[in-house]
């Protein structure tokens, strides 16, 4: 009997130690660690990064153009940007090269090899 009383006695200490283990609280992790894993989570540095590529837009493309023009999205290293006119998007094609060389300028990091142009609203 008192076998079967310390089998009995091992295995609830046993159990115990599991439920212990199960509920202790983990280490705490580096805020930089924790910030990162949400921003991957929320895609929070793609919406950071577009929002720099529209500020370089404006910036590159003077306040006329870029009132009539919407940035898109990088792909592939090429840049969308919707257009609100035929005859803006012509101008635009014209100066696609120093166009180009601004925004490389502006936002080095982002590795734009092309502009893509096409009509579209503004909304």
């Amino acid at each position: 009997m008192s076998d079967e009383i310390t089998d009995a006695f091992t295995d609830l200490k046993q159990q115990q130690e599991r439920e212990r283990a199960r509920f202790q609280a983990r280490s705490p992790r580096p805020v930089a660690q924790v910030i990162g894993q949400l921003m991957a989570r929320r895609d929070y540095a793609r919406v950071l990064s577009s929002q720099g590529l529209t500020i370089a837009w404006q910036e590159a493309a003077g306040p006329q153009w870029a009132a009539q023009t919407r940035v898109g999205k990088l792909q592939r290293g090429t840049l969308e940007i919707t257009v609100a006119n035929s005859t803006l998007m012509q101008e635009l094609m014209f100066a696609k090269s120093q166009l180009l060389a601004r925004l490389r300028q502006l936002e080095p990091d982002q590795k734009i090899r092309d502009l893509r142009f096409r009509l579209g609203t503004l909304a």
